[in-house]
């Protein structure tokens, strides 16, 4: 059994029927000024029953490539908008 990726982030559009766009912030040093900086990502979601709405903060799972740009899944909804 393989360890699947879970990311945390919030959904910032729905696009689509099944799909929402997430962004994961993460904060790194920077490597020559040693100040903490965020970097953000952003990841299609499939979300199977189209129950997302913009603002909730959410989890997804990595899965198969279900498209050319989505590879993960709605986990669970840890916050509403």
């Amino acid at each position: 059994m393989t360890h699947k990726r879970e990311i945390q982030g919030n959904v910032v559009k729905i696009a689509g029927e099944k799909t929402a766009t997430i962004v994961v912030e993460r904060r790194v040093m920077h490597p020559r000024y040693h100040k903490v900086v965020k970097k953000f990502k952003k990841y299609l979601i499939h979300d199977e029953r189209s129950e997302l709405k913009v603002g909730d903060e959410i989890i997804a799972i990595e899965c198969r490539p279900l498209s050319k740009t989505k590879s993960f899944r709605l986990k669970s909804v840890v916050k509403g908008a």
